[in-house]
């Protein structure tokens, strides 16, 4: 058994490690809170978009084919197909990071008529170490989405899909559904789905479109891809920050659970120390009295 000293240091050491999971949980904690705050507050300007791409679709339902064309006449082994990977840049974050990678593989990403765009560090290495092509170009971080990098994004994949470049586009990121439940999944970008815009309720009773209703519902949809691609990053974004507040939780549980452990070992041996003194305090006594 361990000395007293050596269960000293390492509880020490454990002491250390819980105030470096404390923080992290705290820090996660406040992160989440704003980027779903953030959210929030845009959801009503999306809604709005969606509302009047139905509106227009409503009146004119042969407008903008050019984002519905699913190109049928394409065998699949020659559909080009691009995947937005949405991870962390860090890990820390128990399955969060591995839940998107799965489901990005199975998707055939070494077919090299793919593309592959990834946001974040642990994607990006983990599959530039599998030498699966990845768009150079395309490099940005997970932390601090806003709406800016997601226009970015949006128009990046917009301007391949309408070139021909890229027959389907998808996104691959983590959904929170609760407080302590998110699901990796994915979800098709491009072409857009005309059932995704039937039945929605609009509040444009009587309204007119200038210059045309083409150009205004060009203009609009990559709008719509934006906020679609901007949610996708604030939901990774929180979920991300939740996992770890969930790992870096159990982290700490199991820090005071060998607290405990070590406290109970550091008395016995203590114990057992003291015992061994005062054993020797009493021979070396008796020895005295006899050689008297």
């Amino acid at each position: 058994m361990a000395n007293a000293r050596e269960i000293q240091a390492r509880m020490k050491s454990i002491k250390d490690t819980m105030k470096i999971t404390s923080a992290m949980y705290m820090i996660s904690s406040s992160k989440l809170q704003k980027a779903r705050r953030d959210l929030k507050n845009t959801e009503p300007y999306f809604n709005t978009i969606q509302d009047a791409l139905a509106k227009i679709l409503e009146l004119s339902p042969e407008t903008g084919n050019v984002y519905f064309d699913e190109r049928e006449y394409l065998p699949a082994k020659e559909r080009k197909q691009g995947y937005i990977v949405v991870t962390a840049d860090k890990g820390m974050a128990g399955a969060y990071n591995h839940n998107v990678i799965k489901i990005a593989e199975k998707e055939g990403l070494s077919d090299n008529k793919n593309m592959l765009f990834i946001v974040g560090q642990v994607g990006r290495k983990y599959f530039e170490k599998k030498n699966i092509p990845i768009d150079i170009d395309f490099k940005y971080t997970a932390q601090n989405p806003n709406m800016n990098r997601a226009r970015v994004i949006s128009e990046k994949v917009v301007e391949l899909f309408k070139e021909g470049k890229l027959d389907e586009v998808y996104i691959v990121y983590t959904n929170m559904k609760n407080s302590v439940e998110f699901e990796a999944q994915i979800k098709q970008l491009l072409p857009l789905k005309r059932m995704t815009f039937d039945g929605k309720e609009n509040h444009y009773k009587r309204c007119s479109f200038s210059p045309d209703i083409d150009t205004v519902f060009e203009h609009i949809v990559p709008s719509y891809v934006s906020g679609f691609v901007y949610g996708a990053l604030v939901e990774s974004y929180c979920s991300e920050h939740n996992a770890r507040m969930m790992a870096m939780q159990t982290a700490t549980d199991a820090a005071k659970d060998m607290m405990r452990n070590l406290s109970i070992q550091y008395n016995h041996a203590r114990q057992a120390a003291i015992t061994q003194e005062i054993t020797e305090v009493i021979a070396g006594s008796k020895a005295q009295k006899k050689a008297d």
